[in-house]
């Protein structure tokens, strides 16, 4: 009988050590992320496009390429197979005909994070974790509090109190332990490491600290391709916080590779930053392998105000070896851009993901894009998780008035 999964071992991201993907596993000993790795030969054997093809319309079509052994353990809530939109309208305005957007506010919880939650669940509970707990800008803690609640676990979530508030109620009701913490993510992230080493059962599922929030993630990456016809754009734009989600593109493009699914150049990636907040940016500009954190981090694009990212070597690394770039917009741009798109499509997205559309304009007009290109721009949430970026200021009628 064909394996549910063919997970195999997991990877140091730093040296490449092997690490045993059965037990509960947090970083490496050298403190880097833990890379899940599979047998692609035995994947490629037991399952064609084609055969993927035939199954729901789900992230678990991919289970071959995912970490959950057996399928009585997979905590779903129909997660995935989101749309790809063309946008034409908005496109010619910007000079890119050929643009298309993954629309990510469409998963269970609003945002893209519902994936990473998702298989991280999943697997956790497989290993018989009996709560998680994590730091979060908002939208992640929300997602894994409510896919915990679906698993029957625990959830200890801690976010700044800057965060969108709509997501603290999501916490709340799903049954979560919720606390703000008046600070930013890392702050939160050292309160909940602490909190960790007095519960037993517990895991620390932070942003990379452990190993399968970036498999669920990557199955955008599949998805992309596959709606495309098993074949790649000739770029893709990533708001980048944590960066997991560009990190997780592009190792699903590498396996999908090596599986034979695709041939010629990967998609050329970019990272896409707020002004207020680009440590990629930065690192990226002046050749480095590693981000340094800005001084004073703030944008309204609160998801990706991460000022140091565990896996920044691994964002740098797949933009480089694609030959993508990274770019940094203004929030002013960013909002513009949210506005514009709405109008022009009807799409009201979140501002990470405005970000990724006003960087496709700045970056027609600075000629890195020509205009020819078959463009993904990935929409990581819904805008109505956020709607103090849209002021309302209209008239109120008397009754029988006339307009």
């Amino acid at each position: 009988m064909p394996p549910y999964s063919t997970l195999t071992h997991l990877d140091c991201s730093r040296d490449g050590s092997r690490h045993d993907a059965d037990t509960v596993q947090g970083t490496s000993p050298l403190g880097a992320p833990l890379l899940a790795r599979y047998d692609l030969q035995r994947a490629a054997d037991a399952v064609t496009p084609a055969g993927i093809a035939g199954r729901r319309p789900d992230l678990w079509r991919y289970h071959e390429l995912l970490p959950v052994r057996d399928e009585r353990h997979v905590v779903t809530l129909g997660e995935g197979m989101t749309p790809l939109l063309d946008l034409p309208r908005h496109g010619a305005r910007l000079g890119v005909p050929g643009l298309r957007m993954k629309d990510e506010g469409l998963v269970p919880t609003g945002a893209f994070k519902a994936r990473g939650a998702a298989v991280g669940v999943s697997r956790a509970a497989e290993l018989g974790v009996t709560g998680i707990a994590m730091p979060t800008n908002g939208n992640a803690g929300a997602a894994w509090a409510c896919y915990a609640a679906r698993a029957g676990i625990d959830a200890l979530i801690a976010m700044p109190v800057d965060a969108p508030v709509i997501t603290r109620r999501e916490c709340v009701v799903a049954g979560a332990e919720l606390y703000l913490v008046d600070g930013l993510i890392g702050d939160a992230g050292r309160i909940v490491a602490d909190a960790v080493t007095r519960r037993p059962g517990f895991q620390d599922t932070s942003t990379l600290r452990e190993p399968y929030r970036l498999e669920g993630k990557k199955t955008m990456g599949y998805e992309i391709v596959e709606q495309l016809g098993w074949r790649c754009p000739d770029v893709i734009l990533y708001p980048t916080g944590g960066g997991v989600g560009i990190i997780a593109i592009h190792k699903a493009l590498l396996e999908m590779r090596e599986l034979g699914w695709i041939t010629g150049d990967l998609p050329r990636l970019v990272a896409v930053q707020a002004a207020g907040c680009a440590p990629i940016v930065d690192a990226f500009e002046a050749g480095l392998d590693e981000s340094t954190p800005p001084a004073d981090p703030r944008t309204v694009a609160f998801g990706i105000t991460v000022p140091k990212a565990l896996g920044d070597f691994l964002v740098l690394d797949a933009v480089r070896s694609t030959g993508g770039t990274a770019v940094a917009v203004t929030d002013d741009d960013l909002l513009a851009a949210q506005g514009a798109l709405a109008r022009d499509e009807g799409t009201w997205i979140c501002p990470e993901g405005a970000a990724c559309v006003a960087a496709v304009g700045q970056l027609r007009e600075s000629g890195w894009l020509d205009g020819t290109e078959d463009v993904v721009v990935l929409n990581t949430g819904s805008g109505l998780i956020y709607p103090d970026t849209v002021p309302v200021d209209v008239p109120t009628l008397p009754k029988g008035a006339r307009i």
